[in-house]
């Protein structure tokens, strides 16, 4: 077993010493939790080169003060040529992906254009590249037609999905039912508009120079609201052709959009997942994504057989990487250093599959009162004894953080553990067994102490961005 804590990454610091090397050298941009661990496990046939910064924990997030993608990618271009970069790569949806987009095309290296990065991150462009190219799987869309704090025009159809147009505050998406929910939702202090716009800012400067027509990122967005069951395709493209990984279900907790679960393997047919990658295909062609790993939430109505994008990020799906490898065997972090390199990523030998099913268990409260205190290490000795496979990550937050959470997201997540089962109904009962040995409630539906504490919060909360974690001092409201 493994146990994880949020770590501030130490700003272009090498992972190994070192300059001459025998084996390929990579740069690594803003890696940490599941990226962490996933080339970690890569480290004796690479050598990585790490820079960034962790946006949740302080003092590293600090640099939101001042960052300009533009001159931290042009000082990892110039390491990268120090330093004999064979590739570049980044999983991280906020700068990072972005940021390696960036420093290939200097460098010259394989990646992702810079140009489809900002089309898929945008997230107003993308849903107008959607109409254009697979309307059927488009959700009615249009901008807010308001800046920040101003007045909320009359007119809008409710209830209404409302989110930002930069994926970088999605914690700010949720259902308003009618126009006084609307204007409430949009009523930003000024610490928080300085956080977001510290945020979006770095994106917005590359996209107003490089994806032109595009509207500006400072602003929120309008869609329909469905009510359908949610999935997440996991994919890449090499040689502008689609591939997919698998598709992994997202669970709900009751009565939210909070995240309970994501399960593997999908119980969607394989004919609407054929139907996805279709999709995906149609879209990533339109804006020139023709190399790199790609991660799209959709919708799935089986009553109406309507599949619906919700997004599409284009990066792996770091959470995920150990799930597929779990079941299938395959390396998506290794894959995903093999298209950084510009080979194919099917050529990547697969391992000994060792379970039916597997899951990112998230393990979270609606109420502040119900919050658990985290596992001693006497509790996290003995999962590790008793579940050697659990990798868990830990959360611990007080104070402005966690009151933070609960006023942005309606919910605090405490804890995430990754295990796996001989099918579904073995890993649900390993799950609430190594549940009982942490003091937690097992994140399944069915649990009436869990219905309770979410029919107590706000229902509409998006989950996109799970937790935005402690922020620079002085800037939390």
């Amino acid at each position: 077993m493994t146990t994880k804590q949020p770590q501030p990454l130490t700003s272009d610091s090498p992972h190994s010493a070192g300059e001459a090397s025998a084996i390929p050298r990579l740069g690594l941009l803003f890696s940490y939790d599941w990226d962490e661990q996933g080339f970690g496990k890569l480290a004796g046939n690479f050598e990585f080169d790490q820079a960034g910064f962790d946006l949740f924990s302080f003092p590293s997030n600090a640099r939101l003060v001042g960052f300009d993608l533009e001159k931290f990618s042009a000082r990892q271009a110039r390491r990268g040529e120090a330093r004999a970069w064979a590739g570049v790569i980044s999983h991280h949806e906020q700068f990072g992906a972005l940021a390696a987009a960036m420093v290939a095309e200097k460098l010259g290296l394989p990646g992702t254009s810079v140009q489809a990065i900002l089309a898929c991150q945008h997230k107003l462009h993308a849903r107008q590249v959607m109409q254009e190219v697979c309307p059927e799987a488009n959700l009615p869309f249009q901008a807010l037609d308001a800046a920040y704090g101003s007045e909320v025009p009359r007119g809008i159809r409710y209830p209404a999905y409302v989110k930002p147009v930069k994926a970088a505050f999605s914690v700010l998406a949720r259902q308003v039912n009618n126009h006084a929910e609307l204007h409430h939702h949009t009523r930003f202090g000024h610490r928080e508009l300085w956080v977001i716009r510290r945020l979006v800012e770095p994106f917005e400067r590359v996209a107003r120079a490089r994806l032109p027509g595009a509207d500006t990122a400072h602003r929120l967005m309008l869609e329909q609201p469905v009510q359908a069951e949610q999935f997440n395709l996991d994919g890449y493209v090499f040689q502008g052709r689609a591939h997919a990984l698998g598709v992994v279900d997202a669970i709900m907790y009751p009565g939210t959009q909070a995240f309970m679960r994501w399960e593997y393997p999908s119980r969607l047919g394989s004919p609407v997942q054929a139907r996805a990658l279709q999709i995906a295909q149609r879209f990533l062609s339109a804006v020139g994504f023709d190399h790199g790993m790609f991660n799209i939430e959709f919708f799935f109505d089986a009553a109406s057989d309507t599949l619906s994008i919700i997004e599409v990020n284009p990066r792996l799906a770091s959470q995920f990487s150990d799930l597929y490898q779990r079941i299938d065997g395959l390396q998506p972090h290794a894959m995903s250093v093999a298209l950084a390199l510009g080979h194919d990523p099917a050529t990547v030998p697969r391992v000994q599959p060792v379970a039916g099913a597997a899951a990112s268990l998230v393990y979270r409260v609606f109420r502040l009162q119900d919050a658990p205190p985290m596992p001693s290490r006497a509790h996290q000795a003995a999962l590790a004894d008793q579940f050697a496979d659990a990798d868990l990550f830990l959360y611990p937050k007080s104070g402005h953080a966690l009151a933070r959470d609960f006023k942005w997201l309606g919910s605090y997540r405490y804890g995430i553990i990754h295990l796996h089962g001989q099918d579904a109904m073995h890993l649900r009962q390993r799950c609430e067994a190594a549940s009982a040995l942490l003091g937690w409630v097992a994140p399944y539906a069915d649990q009436r102490a869990q219905r309770s504490s979410v029919n107590a919060a706000d229902p509409a909360v998006h989950p996109s961005v799970d937790s935005l974690g402690p922020l620079v001092p002085g800037v939390s409201s």
